[in-house]
């Protein structure tokens, strides 16, 4: 059965409810008291709410508001009787999902139910295949620039074709190889990694294809080559666009071909791996000027993903954040629980070059040198405290108003819309920031 709350002080409403949505499959549960909805809401899964507006003691907006506080993904669908449009503007901002109009038209109430039900259900399902790449990769955020990168996972993950992932340094593309990787087929078979630019040049094709004995000078054996190394898993070349050009038509051929020629052999080895690549250069760039291979770009980027950078994400610092405090406190064995708000202003504030690489190692360095419980700014670096989005851009001046509605708008977004969270970081009373809200529209 699946749960649904009825809140109308009209008890006679609440059994038409009860007898309309029940056949349906849903399990009705009403109150006339909106204080006893909000507990069993609290405290028991929910897929939809109903509510009146006009209610004694709480009106319905306020019940809308703190559900959404709580559960910003349960959907609360008002019902009023008063259905001007200030009311039902004031429904979305308290969160509503849907608003109808009193009297009730049954075949509208049941529709907007289901559309509700469904839409819930999809939420929970993506949130928990979210969180399951997540747990298993170490891939952590909740931003829209993000989570367009993680739904892309298990249709990568489905094939067998080359990926190409693009993106600055320190974005993560080693733990989206390795995403991809565990939630495909190959998953429990090798995930071979190697830096190509950490190669010597002469020693690539060696390194990639392998080499027989006597084929050079220092070959005093066999070497099999990550190729034949990956076997049935995925092999993961990251920065791609700095293989050397004399090595480039021999990787082009061994992704046709699945056949590898050890250096120094006149026979060809088969081979099964995925490959996935990686770079921080722009690659159409890069083959126009002739540094690399338009035809082994193409090949490699038979599927595209980019990870974005920290700047972009900013919804997911604080979260990150978080993450490698306990992560840092568990491996280092000490108290570090969690983030002042002045600290988490500042880690706000900054601009991330070095994207989640840099936010890690700044975490670890603070949760090293701290001397409480809590992260306070005096422990970040210091080019964090300065503040600086862009270092050595200059600023054009804005008004004190345009500055506050442009940190408003930047710490909602940091906070995933969550309100309370958000006045808390500005040091507000959530009445004080809705008043703001209100004023910005």
């Amino acid at each position: 059965m699946r749960p649904i709350v009825v809140v109308d002080d009209d008890r006679d409403m609440c059994e038409l409810m009860d007898a309309t949505l029940g056949p349906l499959g849903f399990e009705v549960r009403w109150f006339t008291d909106p204080a006893a909805a909000l507990e069993f809401i609290r405290h028991h899964p929910v897929e939809v709410v109903l509510t009146d507006v006009r209610m004694p003691g709480i009106s319905g907006i306020d019940l809308c508001e703190r559900v959404h506080e709580w559960h910003p993904d349960l959907p609360v669908i008002v019902l009023t009787g008063f259905g001007s449009m200030d009311t039902a503007v004031q429904a979305i901002r308290a969160g509503a999902y849907d608003f109808l109009p009193k009297p009730v038209e049954l075949d509208s109430l049941e529709l907007a139910v289901q559309r509700a039900a469904d839409h819930h259900r999809l939420t929970t399902e993506v949130k928990r295949l979210r969180g399951e790449v997540s747990t298993a990769t170490g891939l952590i955020g909740s931003s829209v620039a993000f989570q367009k990168v993680i739904d892309l996972v298990p249709k990568a993950a489905r094939s067998d074709m080359p990926v190409l992932i693009q993106g600055e340094t320190g974005t993560g593309k080693e733990l989206l190889a390795r995403a991809l990787h565990e939630a495909s087929k190959r998953a429990g078979k090798p995930f071979v990694a190697v830096n190509c630019s950490a190669i010597p040049e002469n020693l690539v094709e060696s390194e990639l294809f392998g080499h027989i004995r006597g084929a050079f000078t220092d070959a005093h054996g066999d070497r099999a080559g990550l190729f034949v190394e990956a076997g049935d898993g995925t092999l993961f070349l990251d920065e791609v666009g700095e293989l050397p050009l004399s090595v480039q038509p021999k990787l082009l051929r061994a992704l046709q071909e699945q056949r590898v020629r050890p250096v120094g052999s006149d026979r060809e080895v088969q081979v099964r791996c995925r490959v996935i690549a990686a770079t921080n250069i722009d690659m159409k760039q890069a083959f126009s000027t002739g540094k690399f291979r338009s035809d082994l770009y193409y090949r490699l980027a038979v599927i595209r993903m980019s990870m974005p950078p920290l700047r972009d994400r900013s919804a997911d610092i604080l979260e990150l954040a978080h993450h490698f405090v306990a992560r840092a406190s568990a491996r280092m064995g000490t108290e570090v629980r969690g983030i002042s708000t002045a600290a988490a202003r500042a880690l706000l504030g900054y601009a991330w070059p070095g994207n989640v690489r840099e936010l890690e190692n700044a975490i670890d360095r603070a949760v090293a040198m701290t001397d409480s419980e809590l992260l306070v700014p005096g422990d970040l670096p210091e080019e964090i405290l300065d503040g600086r989005e862009n270092p050595g851009e200059q600023v054009g001046i804005v008004t004190l108003a345009e500055l506050e509605n442009a940190h408003i708008r930047r710490v909602l977004e940091a906070t995933g819309g969550n309100k309370k969270a958000a006045a808390e970081l500005l040091g507000l009373d959530r009445r004080t920031l809705y008043r703001k809200l209100e004023r910005l529209g």
